[in-house]
């Protein structure tokens, strides 16, 4: 059994590859199949990492061995891809800057051509009928919001999720709990959604993140 802590360090063969920003999720197999790993401070690099690329082997909940160099965790493919929408009732964009440009999205100096400046939006991008869960997302029981996901347990040959450890207390940030796989009735895009009550998580036993 291996506990993967959303935020904890990647490292890889040749040195650190950066943090574990998110997780993907199969929801029919409820099994995590790829961590999302950025490297520091380089925001929109972000690789899909195969889970058969981490090694648990004396792991640690801060950090997660990884079995790729730099150069192959940076050959996976791009966690995030960026769309780009031209504003809505301005001509075909330009290429080239006519003579005379002065404001983006305005006309030229000298009457040219109106350059129109795309509107970009970024998107997860995420192998089909899987979902991404992050650090913070809401965990629902039946009756309400029953906490935050920090962390799962999985079986660390299959992937397949034993425990979501969630954080509860007034900042969400006072205890662990972990909640069986059983007690999960699914993931999905809104969070995790359980089979129990807000009151039965309370009653579980708190969970600490070495395996206990």
């Amino acid at each position: 059994m291996a506990t993967l802590v959303i935020g904890s360090s990647a490292v890889g063969s040749d040195g650190y590859r950066g943090e574990v920003v998110a997780m993907v999720v199969d929801p029919a197999a409820r099994a995590v199949t790829h961590l999302v790993v950025e490297p520091h401070g380089r925001a929109g690099l972000a690789r899909l990492v195969p889970l058969d690329l981490a090694d648990f082997a004396d792991a640690r909940p801060d950090q997660i061995r990884l079995t790729c160099t730099e150069a192959e965790f940076m050959s996976l493919e791009a966690a995030e891809e960026t769309l780009a929408e031209f504003v809505p009732g301005y001509p075909d964009p330009v290429q080239l800057l006519p003579p005379g440009w002065r404001d983006a999205g305005g006309p030229t100096a000298d009457g040219g051509t109106i350059l129109r400046i795309p509107e970009k939006e970024t998107i997860d991008v995420v192998p089909p009928g899987e979902v991404e869960e992050h650090r913070g997302d809401r965990v629902h029981a039946t009756d309400g919001e029953a906490g935050r996901l920090h962390a799962v347990r999985i079986d660390a040959g299959t992937g397949r999720v034993t425990h979501v450890l969630v954080r509860h207390g007034p900042a969400w940030d006072r205890a662990d709990t972990a909640i069986p796989a059983e007690m999960v009735a699914g993931f999905g895009e809104d969070g995790i959604r359980l089979a129990i009550t807000r009151q039965q998580v309370r009653d579980l036993p708190p969970a600490g993140l070495d395996g206990k």
